[in-house]
């Protein structure tokens, strides 16, 4: 819950000409309904596989009462998505816990929305650099619970983004030691731009 006021800096900014935001694994949903309260231009869909997140997330959706936080979707990103309205993607947390395939699945779903962008949050190598020992020991922990998590490398989020059609317009540090990755459509990006 501590990264929520940070992202919402980069939010604020990036997603300003943007409508419509589909979040993908939405966890509990309590930040769907922190940044569809504080971005009200925005109609904010949340989703989530698992059953109980879904309706954690329903919960925060009744309580919160916002009329553009939407009720959650049950969307596995390696199944087949829903059909729905989206400028925006965006994905906190949910790359280093689960499957390569679903990094994969998640650069191919959005590529068929034809979104303005994706942002992503969490804990990232740089060229093997994992940034901080405790990224480190987090990897290794990772591992252990399910060989197939792990911290991703920029670079081959990068590349799976430019295989489905976009550029990482930017990289940005954030607090703890993670990074909020933007990407763009790769006709309308600049290239990378680093930022600290």
């Amino acid at each position: 819950m501590r990264n929520a006021e940070p992202i919402l800096e980069i939010f604020t900014r990036v997603l300003a000409p943007c409508r419509h935001v589909l979040e993908i694994a939405s966890g509990s949903g309590y930040h769907a309904a922190f940044f569809a309260e504080r971005l009200a231009h925005l109609t904010w869909q949340p989703s989530d596989p698992d059953p109980a997140s879904r309706e954690s997330i329903a919960a925060y959706v009744s309580e919160s009462k916002l009329g553009n936080l939407r009720a959650p979707l049950a969307l596995d990103v390696t199944s087949p998505w829903p059909a729905v309205e989206a400028d925006a993607v965006v994905c906190i947390n949910m790359i280093h816990i689960s499957p390569w395939e679903a990094t994969l699945a998640l650069f191919a779903g959005a590529k068929q929305l034809r979104p303005a962008t994706i942002l992503t949050y969490g804990p990232y190598a740089i060229a093997g650099d994992f940034l901080a020992e405790s990224n480190t020991a987090f990897d290794q922990s990772l591992k252990q619970r399910n060989p197939a998590w792990g911290i991703r490398d920029v670079n081959d989020v990068a590349r799976v983004a430019a295989e489905n059609g976009f550029a990482l317009a930017e990289t940005i540090r954030m607090p703890a030691n993670n990074l909020t990755l933007i990407f763009s459509p790769a006709d309308k990006a600049a290239g990378p731009l680093p930022r600290n």
